[in-house]
């Protein structure tokens, strides 16, 4: 099977040159993103592995002119997939999976930090300023989490919370024993009203879209925090900055945000980076924003990596493939 592998990141070479061997597939590398000039450096290529650039129906036009039969984003989100072109065109899609150990911790960790306020203590520090003022936290102890998704990765992070001793309030259309054994299954509406904390591990879909905006922040508790490394489209941005300025978010972690596809990945040093929300949000002490990194892990990129291969292996031999999504 001949792979066209587009963002080939240096980080990914050993475990494409490993996984390749092992499977023997031949791999095509492009280092840029999809594009119809890129694309047509891969005809000949029956599957091409992405990740999470906008694939759009002008790409997924030329992936079709190109001969590939078969898309492989190396992420668990594929909402950067126009799915509905891809359909039409009969191309079949996949995602992958990964150790969820890697965001189930970076969200425990994010908790910690925005509990802690360690953006603020840090930023003063900077600049030798270690005075106490305005940098006492909280224990996770004493708090409710709101843990919303109870798949892999939201079942990680109950297991890593139980630990903490706090309790745990879980929200999921398909409830689990497992997460039973340390925390609650509530509705909606009660998670958000009751929980100090709320973390977000759900994919971003239309039926997900802004589940968080303005009506579900007016219930939720004064001073709440809010964590997301799950798709900043889980988040109506322009209600939560609102939500901050007012008061009623206390603090807010924030692996992902809107709009975030042409901009996290790359370098803007010296450069303005044209997201007006963006500039908002990290302009406020208590809202710590990283660039999608979450997931990235030894272990995560590795299997990233190698679940695609198998995923576009198993399309080629029209095998049972766990990773498909049309």
């Amino acid at each position: 099977m001949k792979l066209a592998v587009f963002n080939h990141r240096k980080d990914e070479a050993e475990f494409f040159t490993k996984f390749c061997k092992e499977y023997h597939v031949e791999p095509v590398y492009v280092s840029e993103a999809p594009s119809p000039q890129s694309i047509a450096l891969v005809k000949g290529c029956d599957c091409a592995s992405v990740i999470t650039t906008k694939i759009d129906k002008e790409v997924v036009d030329a992936f079709h002119e190109a001969g590939i039969r078969f898309i492989s984003t190396r992420t668990i989100g594929y909402d950067h997939i126009d799915l509905k072109r891809a359909k039409e065109l009969g191309i079949g899609v996949g995602n992958v999976t990964y150790s969820p150990n890697s965001v189930a911790e970076y969200a425990v960790m994010l908790m910690l930090m925005a509990n802690r306020k360690i953006k603020t203590i840090m930023t003063r520090s900077m600049g030798q300023d270690y005075s106490l003022a305005a940098v006492r936290g909280r224990e996770i102890r004493k708090q409710t989490v709101g843990v919303i998704g109870t798949g892999q990765i939201g079942r990680k992070v109950i297991s890593n919370l139980s630990g903490f001793g706090c309790r745990i309030l879980a929200f999921d259309k398909y409830p689990n024993d497992e997460v039973r054994q340390h925390a609650e299954y509530v509705d909606l509406e009660t998670l958000y009203k009751e929980a100090d904390i709320i973390t977000l591990h759900i994919p971003g879909n239309d039926e997900n879209h802004y589940m968080i905006g303005e009506k579900e922040l007016a219930m939720m508790k004064d001073g709440v925090t809010i964590i997301n490394t799950a798709r900043g489209t889980l988040i109506d941005t322009k209600a939560l900055i609102a939500a901050i300025e007012c008061g009623k978010v206390g603090a807010a972690a924030l692996d992902v945000v809107e709009n975030e596809t042409e901009i996290y990945y790359k370098d803007f040093k010296y450069q303005p980076v044209l997201h007006h929300d963006m500039a908002i949000l990290n302009s406020f002490p208590n809202v710590i924003m990283t660039p999608h990194t979450a997931f990235y892990t030894d272990m995560a990129v590795s299997d990233m990596v190698e679940h695609s291969i198998l995923s576009c292996l198993k399309f080629v031999y029209n095998e049972e493939n766990p990773w498909r999504v049309i």
